[in-house]
């Protein structure tokens, strides 16, 4: 192995480590969660189209990204798990199922696997939207939506692939036009004020 590849490895390991979770014991970035997880209910309530009984197209896994992106994949699961029971408590349709928020635990990783301390590129994006609609999406919950109503694969996989494909350039489009937003305008501004937070502290 290179002394390049060595570094990448170690830049990846540091990147991906669990420590990360050590985000969340910082204030500004607890309150920025909860800022993004009412966007979140807002997005999901106002945002959220239900097309039949087993399928729905909306953005409220917008702040979900954002939240992977900047703090990375372990955080980025929490919030997203956390925001499934949330959501359903606050808007409930159907029984709870605890596999829709293991699809969220999972969407949340990917995004923070591929995005996190990354530069904002094309193919990144193209990346982690296919894995998630693919693996989350059409996987998970297509076999969630199988154990709970008793539908057929064959009679929900075509509506769900054709929105998911119809689906997935508007929002790598949306994540291009939005990441760089965040990372140059959120970003710094967070920085700077957990900078001022520790300089209170010590």
């Amino acid at each position: 192995m290179s002394e390049k590849d060595n570094e990448l490895t170690l830049k990846n390991s540091e990147r991906l480590s669990f420590n990360s979770v050590n985000e969340l014991k910082k204030i500004q970035v607890l309150c920025f969660c909860g800022v993004m997880g009412a966007v979140a209910i807002v997005l999901g309530t106002v945002a959220t189209i239900k097309v039949g009984d087993f399928l729905r197209i909306g953005f409220s896994s917008i702040p979900n990204q954002i939240i992977a992106y900047l703090f990375g994949p372990w955080v980025g699961a929490i919030f997203g798990g956390a925001m499934d029971i949330i959501k359903f408590f606050i808007n409930p349709t159907g029984e709870f199922f605890p596999g829709y928020t293991l699809t969220a635990i999972v969407a949340g990783i990917i995004y923070g696997l591929f995005l996190y301390k990354r530069p904002v590129k094309l193919w990144r994006v193209i990346a982690a939207e296919a894995c998630v609609k693919v693996f989350c999406n059409l996987g998970l919950n297509t076999l969630w939506v199988m154990m709970t109503t008793g539908n057929a694969f064959k009679a929900i996989m075509v509506p769900r692939i054709a929105a998911n494909a119809g689906k997935l350039p508007a929002d790598v489009i949306i994540l291009m036009i939005l990441l760089p937003v965040v990372n140059k305008v959120i970003k710094p501004a967070l920085s700077i004020n957990l900078k001022s937070f520790n300089k209170k502290k010590a």
